[in-house]
């Protein structure tokens, strides 16, 4: 009962902060319609910050731009990141309506699931174009109005992101890509009062896994996991606010994550090893025929 009322006055707290902290910031969320970026921008709203929602689906949009204009000022611009002229549009749409910008959250993605052998380039050139360079091309026209503001940008990477996940290669290479450029972004202006923070959420219940691309470039549709059993969207940017507001540097979740980067370190050729056939046990995996064979190749030489 004491943890319970423990954990319950930690949450309390967390959110009162929250609320003290964001009211009246103006935040950017892009990927906004779905998954991550929705519970973030429903949750900054609710916190009364002046939120600019960023995503292709107009539709959606505009209809959780009514939602949440009844908790506080929120627009929504439509917006393809992988698009240069899209992300200035965004940042000069947010400084027309509210002069300023205190914090940019780069959450579109998308992934892919395929072995690079049997990929198509044009599958990683698209996950290059979405994730990494629509995070830089929204912090480069951001970036001015960060400055003055001494706000915020933050990049949502992965797991995957530290430790190349097989099946994943042009997933892993965009948020290598993320981490690399944040992490020297941080470096060019320590000195200017910028916060610059890289979040790597691990597995997140959303439709990121339905909507991964297939070797031929054509979405998965399906997820290939147990979306119960992973971290709601909700709790994933519910954390993400929480060290926004303590100004973190890095914020990495789940234990799995962790354990996975620990292990990397101390023993590299092992967790190897681990990591191919976990992420092989996936239903349909595209690398799980090679598994398979290997396991068959084993049995004939005990025998």
């Amino acid at each position: 009962m004491i943890k319970i009322h423990y954990l319950y006055a930690i949450i309390t707290t967390n959110v009162m902060n929250n609320a003290g902290y964001f009211k009246d910031k103006v935040a950017i969320v892009t990927g906004a319609s779905s998954g991550i970026g929705l519970a973030t921008a429903s949750l900054l709203a609710r916190y009364q910050a002046k939120v600019v929602l960023a995503a292709r689906s107009q539709d959606k949009l505009e209809a959780l731009c009514q939602e949440l204009s009844q908790y506080s000022d929120v627009i929504s611009v439509r917006t393809d990141v992988s698009v240069e002229d899209d992300c200035r549009n965004l940042i000069e749409q947010t400084v027309k309506r509210f002069g300023h910008i205190d914090i940019l959250i780069n959450n579109a993605g998308i992934s892919m699931r395929a072995m690079f052998r049997d990929l198509d380039l044009n599958v990683i050139r698209r996950l290059m174009d979405v994730n990494f360079w629509g995070t830089v091309y929204c912090t480069k026209y951001a970036l001015p109005y960060l400055l003055e503001t001494k706000g915020s940008v933050v990049g949502v990477i992965s797991t995957a992101g530290y430790k190349g996940l097989p099946g994943r290669t042009g997933y892993s290479a965009s948020k290598f890509a993320i981490n690399g450029f944040l992490d020297t972004l941080r470096s060019e202006h320590l000195y200017d009062g910028l916060h610059v923070m890289i979040y790597a959420p691990g597995f997140t219940s959303s439709n990121i896994r339905k909507t991964a691309l297939m070797a031929d470039g054509s979405q998965q549709g399906e997820t290939p996991r147990e979306e119960g059993k992973m971290m709601t969207s909700e709790k994933v940017g519910l954390i993400m606010l929480n060290h926004i507001r303590k100004r973190s540097r890095r914020a990495t979740l789940t234990f799995t994550s962790k354990l996975l980067l620990v292990l990397t370190r101390l023993f590299p050729t092992i967790t190897d090893h681990m990591e191919y056939w976990y992420m092989a046990r996936e239903p349909d995996s595209p690398f799980k025929r090679r598994s398979e064979i290997l396991k068959e190749r084993r049995s004939s030489n005990q025998k």
